[in-house]
C-alpha cells in the first residue's frame, strides 16, 4: 500500500484523535467523486466530528499507480469540500479486501464507507465486497452510484 503525500494531504492514521471524532475510511475508486458518496460524506460529518481517509485500491492495468493517484488527486478536494475537513488519501493493493485490511492496520477507523458503481457492472459487488467488508466488524455504509438514464450518442 503506498501512502499519497500530495501537498494537501497528510497520513495521520494511528494518531490519536480528540474525544469523540470518528475516523471514517471512504474505499472507492472510479466512484470517489460521484453525488452519492460527496452526500454520505457530507450527511456523516454533520453529525459529528469526522476524519475521513478515501483509500483507492489501485486497478490491476495500474501498476505504477498513475490512475489512482489522478483519482485521490480528483476527489480529495471535491470530499475536503463535502465534508469542510482535511481528507487524507491512501492508494492501496489491487484486491480491495487485502487493500482495505492494511489500511486497518495502519490507521484506527471506527466506520467504514464503501462506494461502488451500478449493481450491473460492479466486480466489487459482483465479488460481495460488501458482506467481506463486515467480517471486520466496523459499521459499514454502502453507496451505489446511480446509472445515468441516457442514450448513447450514434
Amino acid at each position: 500500500m503506498t501512502i499519497d503525500d500530495g501537498a494537501e494531504q497528510e497520513y495521520t492514521g494511528g494518531m490519536a484523535e480528540p474525544p469523540g471524532v470518528r475516523n471514517v475510511l471512504v474505499i472507492a475508486n472510479r466512484t470517489a467523486a460521484t453525488p452519492g458518496l460527496l452526500a454520505e460524506v457530507r450527511r456523516r460529518a454533520a453529525e459529528g466530528p469526522s476524519r475521513f481517509t478515501l483509500l483507492v485500491p489501485r486497478t490491476y492495468w495500474d501498476a505504477d499507480t498513475e490512475e489512482s493517484a489522478a483519482t485521490l488527486e480528483l476527489a480529495i478536494p471535491l470530499l475536503k469540500e463535502a465534508t469542510g475537513e482535511h481528507v487524507d488519501g491512501l492508494i492501496g493493493d489491487e484486491d480491495p479486501v487485502r487493500a482495505v485490511t492494511a489500511a486497518l492496520g495502519q490507521g484506527d477507523y471506527d466506520e467504514l464507507i464503501l462506494s461502488t458503481l451500478p449493481s450491473h457492472v460492479s466486480r466489487w459487488l459482483h465479488m460481495d465486497l460488501p458482506t467481506r467488508l463486515q467480517r471486520f466488524g466496523l459499521p459499514l455504509t454502502v453507496v451505489t452510484a446511480q446509472a445515468l438514464d441516457r442514450p448513447l450518442a450514434r
